[in-house]
Order: C-alpha cells, then sequence, then structure tokens
C-alpha cells in the first residue's frame, strides 16, 4: 500500500541516506585454496570428464577450460551431431557415448564430472560419478524430481565430494547485494514474493503421431536412459526435450533455479507446506481427446507457494508466473519502467518498502526507483571473484572438500530443487484425468485443488495420486546407485 504521509516519506528516505551493515560473514564464502592438509598445489591438474558436451555443456567445458588449472580429460555424449565443437576444442580428451563406461575405463584418470545432459539423465549421472569419488558440477534444475534431489543432497555429505548446481547467479554480485539492502531492514518483513519468466521459449504440445528415423549419430536409447522406451521422435531433441515431462521439467524447472535463487538464498524459508496452481492451454474439458498429451508441459502456468517462516513469525507466500503472464506491476513503477529484464525477475514486497532484481538476481533495486540513488548501504558480504560459477567450483575442488565452500552446493541446491519442484507435483496434479469418464469438470480433474505437503516424508498428504510426480520408475541399468 502507498504512503501518502510525508513524515514517513521523509524518514524512510532519511533512513535511506543514514543505513549501515553489521558484518554478514556466513552468508557466502569466497572460493580459496587453503594452506595445510588437502590443498592441492597450484601445479597439480584438475582432470574433468564432460558428461552431455553439445549445447550447454559445450560452454560449460569452455568455461571449466578457463582455468590454467584445468585438463579436459574425457567428452560422453549420446549425440555425435553435438560434440563437433567439443570435440575441436579439447582433441586429446578420450570420448564415449556411455557415461557408465567412460566412468569405469577412466575413473582413475578423472577427478570431477561437469554434467550438462536434459534434466531426466541429472541424477543416474551424477550418483554414478559421485560414487567414485569424483567431484561433480551438475547444471540446473539439480534433478528432474524431488526425491532424486533429496538423494544427492544426502551423497553430497556422504561421498565428501565438491558439489556446484549450475545456477550461475548464485555466484553473483546481485543476490549477495540484494540480501545486504534486505539485511539492512529497510523493506522491512516480507510476506510476499513475485517471480516470473518469459519461458517456455521452444515449442509446446508438439504432435507425435508422426513416425521419424532414428539419426544414424544419434544413440536413441543411451539419451532415453532412465526414461521409458518410447519411438523416437523429432520433437523430444536435440533442444525441445524441456516441454516434456519424462524428460524436461518445463519452464519451472528451467528457470526457477535462477529466478527464485534469492528467494531461497536470503528469506528464512525452507520448505512449502502447501502449494496449488492453475494452467493454461491443454487439458482442458472442451478439448478433443487427440489434444491430449500427459507428457506435455503447459503453455502457461501460475504457482503459489506458502512457506513457514523458520523463525516461526508467520508465512511468507511465493507466487511464480510463466509463459507470458506476470504478476501486477507495483504501483511505485512508473510507466515505462522496466519489471524485470526479459528473461524475468523477482519481486520482494516487505512491509515498508519493495525490492526488484532482474534474472540471476542481478541488479537488485529499490522501488520507486529514484530511492536508489540515495541508497547508502555499504559491501559487507564478499563477492566471488568475477561472479565466475565455474571457477568458483574449479578453486574449491582444488582447495579439496572441506577446505572451501561452492556457491550452490548440493547441501543447498538439494532442499532448493525439491522446494522449486513441488510445483510441477501441483502442475502435473492438475493435468491428471482422475475420470476421463465423467461430465463435470470438477469430479474428472480431483487434483485442482490446494495440495498440503509434508516435506519430512516428501509427500501430499490431501491428494494421494499427486505422490506418483514426487519420483519415478527407472528402466533396468539406470537406477539411481
Amino acid at each position: 500500500m502507498k504512503d501518502n504521509n510525508p513524515k514517513n516519506t521523509d524518514s524512510r528516505r532519511d533512513f535511506l541516506k543514514k543505513t549501515s551493515l553489521a558484518a554478514a560473514s556466513s552468508f557466502f564464502i569466497v572460493p580459496r585454496h587453503v594452506l595445510g592438509a588437502g590443498y592441492i598445489a597450484p601445479s597439480d591438474k584438475l582432470n574433468i570428464a564432460g558428461i552431455g558436451v553439445g549445447g550447454k555443456g559445450r560452454s560449460d567445458l569452455s568455461s571449466f577450460a578457463k582455468s590454467p588449472h584445468v585438463n579436459i580429460v574425457s567428452l560422453c555424449d549420446v549425440d555425435d551431431r553435438m560434440t563437433a565443437e567439443s570435440k575441436k576444442n579439447f582433441p586429446k580428451a578420450t570420448f564415449y557415448k556411455d557415461f557408465r563406461e567412460m566412468l569405469s575405463k577412466e575413473k582413475d584418470t578423472i577427478d570431477a564430472c561437469s554434467i550438462s545432459t536434459p534434466d531426466h539423465t541429472h541424477a543416474v549421472a551424477t550418483i554414478a560419478a559421485m560414487q567414485l569419488g569424483k567431484h561433480v558440477y551438475t547444471q540446473k534444475p539439480l534433478t528432474h524430481n524431488i526425491q532424486e534431489a533429496r538423494v544427492l543432497a544426502e551423497a553430497a555429505k556422504k561421498y565428501k565430494v565438491v558439489t556446484q548446481m549450475g545456477n550461475q547467479g548464485g555466484s553473483g554480485d546481485g543476490v549477495r547485494r540484494m540480501k545486504e539492502i534486505y539485511d539492512s531492514g529497510i523493506i522491512g518483513t516480507v510476506e510476499k514474493v513475485q517471480c516470473w519468466t518469459n519461458r517456455p521459449v521452444w515449442p509446446q504440445a508438439v504432435p507425435t503421431d508422426k513416425t521419424f528415423k532414428i539419426p544414424k549419430e544419434l544413440d536413441y536409447d543411451l539419451w532415453l536412459g532412465p526414461a521409458p522406451k518410447v519411438p523416437y521422435n523429432e520433437a523430444y531433441l536435440p533442444w525441445n526435450w524441456r516441454g516434456w515431462w519424462p524428460y524436461g521439467t518445463g519452464a519451472l524447472g528451467d528457470m526457477a533455479c535462477h529466478i527464485m535463487d534469492p528467494v531461497f538464498r536470503i528469506l528464512p524459508i525452507d520448505f512449502p507446506n502447501s502449494v496449488e496452481c492453475s494452467v493454461s492451454g491443454t487439458w482442458m474439458f472442451t478439448l478433443r481427446e487427440q489434444d491430449h498429451n500427459p507428457d506435455w508441459t503447459p503453455f502457461s502456468t501460475s504457482i503459489h507457494l506458502n512457506y513457514p517462516r523458520k523463525d516461526a513469525k508467520g508465512d511468507i507466500k511465493v507466487s511464480w508466473y510463466d509463459g507470458g503472464i506476470l504478476p501486477e506491476k507495483p504501483e511505485e513503477l512508473l510507466p515505462g519502467e522496466a519489471f524485470g529484464n526479459s528473461d524475468g525477475g523477482v519481486l520482494f514486497i516487505g512491509s515498508k518498502g519493495k525490492l526488484m532484481a532482474d534474472c540471476y538476481g542481478a541488479n537488485p533495486r529499490l522501488l520507486p526507483l529514484k530511492d536508489n540513488e540515495i541508497l547508502n548501504i555499504p559491501e559487507t558480504i564478499q563477492r566471488v571473484p568475477d561472479q565466475d560459477h565455474y571457477l568458483n567450483w574449479v578453486n574449491a575442488c582444488l582447495a579439496g572438500y572441506g577446505n572451501a565452500e561452492t556457491s550452490s552446493p548440493f547441501e543447498y541446491a538439494g532442499p532448493f530443487t525439491e522446494s522449486i519442484l513441488i510445483g510441477n507435483v501441483a502442475i502435473r496434479s492438475w493435468m491428471l484425468r482422475d475420470n476421463p469418464e465423467a461430465r463435470r469438470s470438477d469430479e474428472r480433474y480431483l487434483g485442482r485443488k490446494k495440495l498440503l505437503w509434508d516435506s519430512a516424508n516428501m509427500k501430499v498428504t490431501n491428494y494421494d495420486n499427486a505422490n506418483q510426480f514426487v519420483s519415478r520408475e527407472y528402466r533396468n541399468g539406470w537406477n539411481l546407485g
């Protein structure tokens, strides 16, 4: 609500000019080499293997290779069409199509693995590397489902390897600055957060009624990995897999690890106790049967999560919007002033003010924007050099487990991923046809309700059919562990 009291406005602007922060030393730790036990001399190299080396995997490996202490020693990808550039960049690296074979044959050569496969293979590849004592960098979202996220978080502690999820904004200056502003108290108590993205930017609801020949360069069975075996279709890959539940996690899985990171990292929350959503496009009661495919992710969604505060002082409600749907623009934002950026944004709504940032938590600013001109909150949180998420992990690996911290270790990224993917449980429950023969929509789609979530037991307590989406079945040879 807009404050029209001039005394209150003057007090707030005076606070902006004078406020300062106490040190916040526990929020982030800059990567460093630590002399003593576990330290690896700079002359030693970190030997990294890439699992999934086309597309994002290609750029990931190039980013690691910027360190003079890195060797890219092995490459693995199921699709030869995607590997040419990585093979050219790292001609001495061995090459495999099956990561299981690579890990078996190269286990004495590699020290760490970068996993940049489609979402459905993240967990099985990551746990296989961890069990061999290899450090792991796994792209976001960390896993395809909630159970896998819990498993990887526990495995990080068990196998004592250095871990990092690939949400690059976690090493950015923006989220650190956002916390400094939040900790100053200038926006007061946050009870509501809005998050939004421009995704999906890939084809949605693509028909699969045509048959296609498997390209000779592709090992399609390996690409399917733990997912059910279905006929090859050009609608699935090399990139559009994000729009298919067996392989991707939709717009939420694609972007929430970037956009919601400030929410989960800064606010006193852990897991939500309820989630509800609404979905546009497909699965409506009046559509033809051939327009229904339970493997399609939706065109757009809104998701609302309720988080109990960890200090037991009430709740924080977090809302997510994708597919072109946006929250209402705050009244403090003038016409023509950007609402986030082209990829999305996040808005903290506090009792005294509002704080907005772009995707990745970048460019945090108070609303109205004129208040930032007189903002005088000092930097107290250490920054990651060059905001480099990749070298943050490399340097921690070189330092040795326990001697340095990464920005998004699995102990953090696992619960964060769980919290995000609860939204997909709600979406898939919304789509679920409990009784296809029912004539009334409310009798046909019984999952269209607020779902109550028991995080300790990873279970929806008021709609049992939703629990099938908490985990999944694995094909033989692809089980976790």
